[in-house]
């Protein structure tokens, strides 16, 4: 049953692998826990079930959870299987407002200063940085771009997104820069590459993990002096929250992060409004 519903949300749903790797795994965690009970399990049952996760896993994991619950018995009502969905009757948790955190232009200047180019591994690693804030890619999206999908020539990358949507986004001067001069210098990965299909890849020849990103991040982060907690999405955070600094349109964010919808976009004009509210207090003599 579980390989038929992960076939489903591949197939049909379209979700990426890291969300239907999330979605399987808390169904796996439902049927632990109900065992074969999981597929008839009433909406009482479920809102103990979650309640008991709740003690260990944050409100966005508890979100994710309520959702992932909720397309599993939506894909046994489409298979027959039931007739309604327990989870209609559960509320998902208040989340609030979530700020990520985002880093100053002089703050993305010395994280990318911070790498050694002297070497081929640092050639790779500055080209990766200036690829993720000159995009705005997501990290997965960075590890699966395929030497294809890059217009080096015409300044754009073709990026497979979340649901497995295409979308174009530009490349910065710095980011075409360095990719060529990365493409140049990977021969002798390539050489020993099952696979140089991928733009990016480890010194074994295979494509780059988002562990391997995650702690360049955290490296690059420790040399520079940031002391803030930031990740590969930092990145794409402080991408989308300069664009709005300076004055770029709401919808061609949207269009280059890949949202589907304009309201996940507008949590970028709150961080502006933090940014120049903090200004005001500053500056304001009543501050």
């Amino acid at each position: 049953m579980l390989k038929a519903f992960s076939y489903y949300l591949r197939m049909e749903r379209k979700l990426s692998p890291n969300t239907v790797a999330a979605y399987s795994r808390d169904v796996q965690e439902l049927f632990d826990a109900l065992g074969d009970g999981a597929p008839k399990a009433d909406s009482d049952a479920l809102a103990r079930f979650i309640s008991e996760r709740s003690a260990q896993i944050s409100k966005r994991s508890q979100a994710r959870l309520l959702s992932s619950l909720r397309s599993f018995y939506d894909w046994l009502v489409l298979e027959g299987e039931r007739k309604d969905n327990p989870c209609d009757r559960l509320d998902a948790p208040k989340l609030g407002r979530y700020l990520p955190a985002v880093l100053s232009v002089e703050e993305v200047d010395a994280l990318i200063a911070s790498v050694d180019t002297s070497d081929l591994k640092g050639v790779r690693d500055r080209a990766i940085l200036e690829i993720l804030y000159g995009s705005g890619l997501r990290v997965s999206e960075l590890c699966s771009l395929p030497v294809s999908g890059v217009y080096d020539e015409d300044g754009f990358i073709r990026v497979t997104g979340k649901g497995n949507k295409e979308r174009l986004v530009p490349m910065s001067g710095p980011a075409v820069e360095w990719y060529r001069r990365w493409m140049a210098e990977r021969a002798p990965l390539v050489d020993r590459a099952a696979s140089d299909e991928f733009v990016f890849l480890n010194r074994f020849g295979k494509p780059l993990s988002r562990v391997s990103v995650f702690k360049l991040i955290k490296t690059c982060a420790m040399l520079a002096g940031i002391r803030k907690e930031i990740s590969p999405h930092t990145l794409r955070h402080s991408f989308a929250t300069h664009l709005i600094e300076n004055g770029a349109d709401l919808r061609v964010v949207q269009e280059m992060l890949g949202h589907e919808s304009i309201l996940t976009t507008e949590l970028y004009t709150h961080i502006d409004a933090r940014t120049w509210q903090a200004e005001v207090l500053r500056h304001h003599p009543r501050g």
